[in-house]
């Protein structure tokens, strides 16, 4: 389960993200959960769903789409709750910790623990479409896709900090160098991560670090 010094960096990040697009985010009427619901849409996508043709699932590519949705959720809530990260956090863990095994949408009880991924999704798709996000059915989902939490603690803080330092290194300008030492900087934030200890409370700070020691010098 995340834990509330987890819940704290990441809604932490994702609100000083959001500020970085837009001071006034929060009143902005941005639709964060339609996002959520295609990005949920694609992650049917790259599971395969189709009985007419051969598919293949693509795991890291739905992790990913996974990793946006978070993105999208946290946005969601802290605006829930006027930007209040840690009334935020809280309703979180408490979420989490009922231990809820199924959602009512629509007039029906959907018992989510016992539904595969793609079903699932697709419950997801629909609660985002009318405007809800169900913390405990996401986390039911994130384990189908072979991901523990901290996975996606991980995957979350490293695209979230990728994302700071790309602003801050020229992105908007067009200055910014995507590709170090031959390799994009994907690859390097992958190196950092496997070398960082993801329970430290400086982590998403060292993520930054690790990423600026890496980074070309002379520009």
């Amino acid at each position: 389960m995340l834990s509330s010094a987890q819940l704290n960096t990441m809604l932490t990040l994702q609100d000083k993200m959001n500020q970085k697009v837009n001071p006034q985010w929060l009143t902005a009427g941005y639709q964060y959960l339609r996002a959520a619901m295609i990005e949920a849409v694609e992650g049917i996508e790259h599971h395969g769903w189709k009985w007419w043709k051969a598919q293949q699932k693509d795991l890291a590519q739905l992790q990913m789409e996974l990793v946006d949705i978070w993105h999208f959720a946290l946005s969601a809530i802290i605006i829930d709750f006027d930007g209040d990260i840690q009334r935020s956090a809280q309703t979180i863990a408490d979420q989490l910790a009922a231990n809820t095994e199924s959602v009512t949408f629509d007039g029906v009880e959907y018992l989510f623990l016992e539904q595969d991924i793609l079903d699932n999704l697709e419950l997801m798709v629909g609660l985002c479409a009318a405007k809800r996000f169900s913390v405990p059915l996401f986390i039911k989902i994130v384990e189908q896709a072979e991901m523990t939490s901290d996975e996606l603690y991980r995957q979350y803080v490293g695209k979230n900090v990728l994302n700071f330092f790309r602003q801050d290194h020229g992105y908007k300008e067009g200055s910014y160098i995507k590709i170090w030492q031959n390799r994009e900087d994907n690859e390097h934030l992958v190196d950092v991560l496997n070398q960082l200890d993801i329970h430290a409370q400086s982590y998403s700070e060292d993520v930054y670090q690790g990423l600026a020691a890496r980074y070309p010098k002379d520009q």
